[in-house]
Order: structure tokens, then C-alpha cells, then sequence
């Protein structure tokens, strides 16, 4: 797993699965934020997988789906919120990490 750093807390990163959360923990993140829409591909963990996994490892959770194809009104501004909120190292992820790289120009570089 190598994360892309855009900043000298966040980095972005493509789909993770509910057993990168302890190798996350151990590399320093304390806050994961899931910009993928659930079902998007077969076999594609949840968003509720990996907050269980996340919280029971003591880190934070914020799902801001962004589908392009319909996108939310408030995902820049919860994008925004859930990086004022996140503790630790800030792993977004999506489908390839793209689209959280977006929101995280959008919402100002935080």
C-alpha cells in the first residue's frame, strides 16, 4: 500500500479493504474518509465494513460518497468538515483515488 500524499497530513488512495485498517493504523492515520459510493463494483467492501473496522481501531470514519454521475450539493463542504474533524493522518480513498483528490482541491487544500 502506498498512498499518494497531497499534503502533510492527507493522502489519497484507491479501495481499501476492512484488513488495510490495522496496516493504516500502524503507519500513523487516525481518520479514513470514504468518497466511493457503495456498490459501484462487485465485491467492493462497504462503507459500513470498513467504519466497523475502523472504529473498533479507535480511528475516525466519515463516508462522503461522490458519484459522479450525481453529486451531492454538500460533498466539498462535508469533505471539508470531516478533514476539521479527523485526528492523525487523513487517508481518503475512493475507486483509484482521484475523486478524493478532487474534493480535497475543492474543499480549499486543507
Amino acid at each position: 500500500m502506498n498512498p499518494t500524499q497531497l499534503s502533510e497530513t492527507v493522502y489519497v488512495y484507491g479501495q481499501i479493504r476492512p484488513s488495510d485498517v490495522e496496516t493504516l493504523k500502524e503507519r500513523g492515520f487516525g481518520t479514513i474518509i470514504c468518497n466511493r459510493p457503495d456498490g459501484e463494483d462487485f465485491n467492493q467492501p462497504t462503507a459500513d465494513e470498513i467504519k466497523a473496522v475502523a472504529e473498533a481501531a479507535g480511528m475516525r470514519f466519515f463516508f462522503v460518497p461522490y458519484n459522479p454521475s450525481a453529486p451531492s450539493p454538500t460533498m466539498v463542504e462535508d469533505f471539508g468538515k470531516a478533514l476539521d474533524e479527523a485526528q492523525g493522518l487523513v487517508l481518503a480513498y475512493c475507486r483509484s483515488g482521484n475523486r478524493s483528490a478532487r474534493l480535497w482541491q475543492a474543499s480549499g487544500e486543507r
